[in-house]
Formats: structure tokens, sequence, C-alpha cells
């Protein structure tokens, strides 16, 4: 039997990433956006540097709403990470399993790569290949790790279309972040779903990685670290 696809995922580490402990060894390194602090191209080729060095055989990146750099440079992202897999509308297939990835979230104030809920969201979420085993957006769907704490009590604000979508596809797992409230792991219809948020809603990025495991056949198996839920 082939040997299982580890994947390691993180999300959102608003360019604290100098502050994170030696990541889990694993064949694929999932960063689900929001990797930039300022957003500006210095703390780009911080981030670059530092993701570039790790040591995973795979490294695919999505950029979130506060990657500023990458959304007004995207011609810097093959000179800063030659050999990590930046997807935006795009897949990539690792050992027979097909990953496709995503930045865009709901328009909230003025951020990068959101759109308006409805069409405009819709039709990138469309998109998404029928096939595709592995779903990386930085938005979370709706109502699954999307959990904002109010005054008037708490809002879902993740994607009703992104949930529709995902709902009509066989995914084996969609890892997101950008809700930091939100981080773990959740079931929906026999998927694994992972909010893989490494800041906590007060910015600390503490919140350890979460792995999973893909193997030949089609076999799923999860596990997370420092929380069970």
């Amino acid at each position: 039997m082939d040997k299982p696809l580890t994947c390691v995922c993180i999300s959102d580490t608003h360019g604290l990433h100098e502050d994170l402990p030696m990541l889990p060894e694993g064949d694929v390194l999932i960063h689900a956006g929001d990797c930039l602090g300022t957003g500006s191209v210095k703390s780009f080729e911080s981030f670059a540097q530092w993701f570039e060095s790790q040591p995973h055989r795979h490294k695919i990146l999505v950029a979130g709403n506060h990657d500023r750099a990458i959304c007004e440079r995207p011609e810097l992202i093959t000179t800063l990470l030659p050999t990590s897999i930046y997807l935006q509308d795009r897949g990539i297939e690792i050992n027979g399993f097909k990953f496709w990835g995503s930045p865009w979230t709901p328009t909230f104030h003025h951020w990068h790569f959101m759109l308006d809920r409805g069409a405009e969201l819709k039709e990138r979420w469309q998109q998404i290949p029928e096939d595709t085993d592995v779903l990386i957006t930085h938005g979370p769907p709706h109502r699954v790790g999307d959990t904002v704490p109010m005054p008037t009590g708490n809002q879902y604000v993740g994607c009703e279309d992104l949930l529709i979508r995902t709902d009509q596809l066989r995914l084996k797992a969609h890892v997101f972040g950008h809700i930091h409230e939100g981080y773990g792991q959740y079931r929906r219809d026999g998927r694994l779903l992972i909010n893989a948020s490494t800041c906590t809603e007060y910015y600390e990025p503490i919140n350890k990685p979460i792995e999973f495991q893909l193997e030949a056949g089609g076999a799923l198996m999860p596990k997370i670290l420092g929380i069970a839920l």
C-alpha cells in the first residue's frame, strides 16, 4: 500500500510566522491565507523566505483578505515563492489527489480578494472541479467555523454559496481560515472541514497546526493537534 499523504494545515499567521514553533513533519504544507501582517512587499518577502524554508515536499498557499502585496504585486509570486504552489482559482494534483485553491471571501470593508455575496462569489465557486479531493479557501462556508460573537448574539459570516457548492461535491477535506474564533475541525456529510487559523481572535499565533492524511484508495484519516472537539 502506498504511504498516506500527510497534510499540515495553517492559516492566518498575519506576519507572525517567525513566532511559530517548528511545524509538524508532513508531505504537504497548506496555508489558507492571511499570511501577511502589514500587507507590504517587505512583509511578503519575510513570509516567503520562511515558507520556502519549510521542509515539506509540497507547499501550497492561498491568499487572504490581508494579503495586499499578493493582490497588488502578483508578479512577485514566482520570484519569491519559486518552489511553492500558489493557487488562485486553479488546482494541482499531488500523488493522485486533486487540490483546488481560491482566496475569495464576502465583501467586508475594503480588504483584498473580496467579492459581493451572490452572483460574483457563486461564479467563483462554480469553477471548483467536480473531482476535487481537497478544497482550500480563505473563508469558511456558512455556519461552519464562521461564528463571530457580537453584542447582539453570534453571527455566522461564512459564504452561503460556498456551502451550497461544497455540498454538491464529494470532497475529502475543506481547509480554510479567516474567522479566527472558528479554529478547529468539523464534520459535514462525511467531509472533514478544518478552520486552520493560527492566530486567535486577539492575534496571538498560538493555535496549533491541524493534520490530516489521505490514503490511496480515498480513505481519510484526520487528526488534530492541541484541542479536542
